[in-house]
């Protein structure tokens, strides 16, 4: 009989990554032969939606009973947790929805704070608590759980954020210019633009390149988050692009403000030499723009935040330090110009693609939950 997960996350065609990850987790849930419903996080009603069976409001009152509900009818409730999505101070609304549910509870942290408020070290505690399992995207976030929290080793389970199967973009694939020309090397940083993503950084990086024939061509995809847009309309990307002409690298710079679709962000990927992640934050523990890097083969420049580290210190990638434009020039200039370097990383990179595909990511989570369900009826006999 199919396990029926119940998911409470954002969900598309809201535009977020954990919009993003629960549409692709529950696709290849379905796929691996479990059923699944969603309980929809929104900030308003919205139209329905394929596999959602309830919307919570954020803010409305009344809003925990029916959501739990909703998830008590599945097997097994799958809670994406991240503090910004939820409403109350620090998303402690979930809270209430956490209570009234009474399946076995997975919950999935996205975010797992190195220096939380007392508010949010409270909330996450209560969240934890209220999980039979939790669930990690990195060995990192799972340490910091534990030691920060004092949470049960046995209760933290590590499970990969997972990609989509761009395994064919293997090789160097790059532009030309005109007839007899070499290539344009292309450096790629995409995912929703705000601050905190470091582009101001490679920017000035970039500037260090312009010697480089041909120069290589920045492109920065994504459109601004829309809770940023919201709150300081396109301010850091007007910002950008002040800083572009300052630095006088136009020619070597494309914005693309778009939110796209996998298969058109697939192509852009297979098109770039090498994929960089200058992220500000030291906290991040888990980067989805950083999986789909790896298991499509490209080599990767990123600052040192704690999933780069375990992801990349195999030879994937090369690590810098945050906010260091030397640092990160040096790095893109290794990667573009040293004889055999980019393959190399490449290939380290591919060898990590198997276990990051959402494939076997959904498997893990259909065994996690069975075992819940086993050990509930158990109990129960």
């Amino acid at each position: 009989m199919a396990i029926r997960f119940g998911v409470l996350s954002t969900f598309p065609p809201t535009q977020c990554g954990l919009a993003t990850f629960s549409s692709a987790l529950a696709t290849h849930l379905v796929d691996a032969g479990a059923e699944v419903s969603v309980v929809r996080v929104v900030d308003g009603p919205q139209p329905p939606v394929p596999l959602v069976s309830h919307q919570l409001v954020t803010g409305a009152p009344d809003q925990a009973r029916a959501a739990a509900a909703a998830l008590d009818a599945c097997d097994v409730a799958l809670v994406q947790h991240e503090y910004g999505i939820f409403g109350g101070p620090d998303g402690a609304d979930v809270l209430d929805v956490l209570a009234r549910v009474h399946v076995p509870v997975i919950t999935v942290l996205h975010t797992v704070l190195a220096d939380p408020t007392p508010h949010q070290h409270e909330v996450l505690a209560r969240v934890v608590a209220a999980s039979s399992v939790t669930v990690t995207m990195t060995e990192a976030g799972r340490q910091r759980l534990i030691e920060g929290w004092g949470v049960d080793p046995g209760s933290v389970t590590v499970i990969a954020h997972g990609a989509h199967d761009d395994r064919s973009g293997e090789g160097v694939v790059a532009t030309p210019t005109g007839p007899g020309a070499r290539p344009v090397p292309t450096v790629l940083t995409w995912g929703l633009l705000g601050e905190g993503k470091g582009i101001e950084w490679a920017l000035e990086a970039l500037a260090g390149l312009a010697d480089l024939r041909p120069r290589p061509m920045y492109r920065i995809v994504g459109e601004t988050h829309p809770k940023v847009l919201e709150r300081d309309g396109e301010a850091y990307r007007r910002r950008l692009e002040r800083l572009v002409d300052r630095l006088d690298i136009a020619p070597m710079v494309q914005f693309d403000a778009r939110y796209l679709d996998v298969p058109t962000l697939q192509r852009i990927v297979r098109a770039a030499d090498v994929v960089l992640l200058p992220y500000d934050s030291p906290d991040q523990v888990t980067s989805g723009v950083l999986t789909e890097a790896v298991v499509a083969g490209k080599p990767v420049v990123s600052t040192a935040f704690p999933h780069a580290v375990e992801l990349l210190s195999g030879g994937a990638g090369i690590l810098v330090p945050r906010r260091d434009p030397a640092a990160i020039r040096d790095a893109l200039r290794r990667v573009l110009t040293e004889p055999g370097l980019a393959p190399s990383m490449a290939a380290a990179s591919r060898a990590l693609a198997p276990s990051l595909l959402w494939t076997a990511v959904a498997r893990q989570y259909v065994v996690l939950g069975a075992g819940l369900v086993h050990a509930r009826a158990l109990s129960a006999a």
